[in-house]
């Protein structure tokens, strides 16, 4: 599992002394930790996608701190920020292409948007960039 690698990346971080690793890595642990609680209580598991999701909006929310250091000439803080996002989208899966987004909309039945990106989330949930199933939904 994605957690796994990542609590092995946070150790190794740690004993290596990297700060800048070690805060981004720490935070999405914490994170997945607080989700797997979440979800117990209703009785399920966290999974690699739940994994996905959480470092996906990590990326978002580092990207939104990175611009407002940016904004302030904090050049040191960007450079952090990009080694972090750097750092954690390697523990995400490679996403779908365009022409294969395109071939499995083009093998569905029913190409109306509801029915394409309900497909996608439920069958493709972490692989895909749903803004572009989307976009190519409406294309088609």
């Amino acid at each position: 599992m994605i957690i796994d690698n990542l609590q092995k990346a946070n150790i190794e971080a740690l004993k290596s002394g990297d700060k800048v690793a070690r805060a981004i890595l720490s935070v999405v642990i914490a994170k997945y930790k607080a989700n797997a609680i979440e979800l117990k209580a209703q009785g399920k598991e966290a999974s690699d996608a739940d994994m996905v999701k959480i470092i996906t909006k990590s990326i978002k929310e580092l990207d939104e701190e990175k611009e407002g250091y940016a904004k302030v000439g904090r050049n040191e803080e960007v450079a952090a920020v990009d080694s972090q996002k750097a750092l954690i989208e390697k523990y995400l899966p490679k996403l779908m292409s365009e022409d294969e987004i395109r071939s499995i909309i083009a093998s569905l039945e029913d190409k109306s948007m509801p029915s394409v990106m309900k497909h996608f989330k439920m069958n493709y949930d972490g692989q895909v960039d749903m803004s572009v199933v989307s976009k190519i939904a409406r294309g088609q």
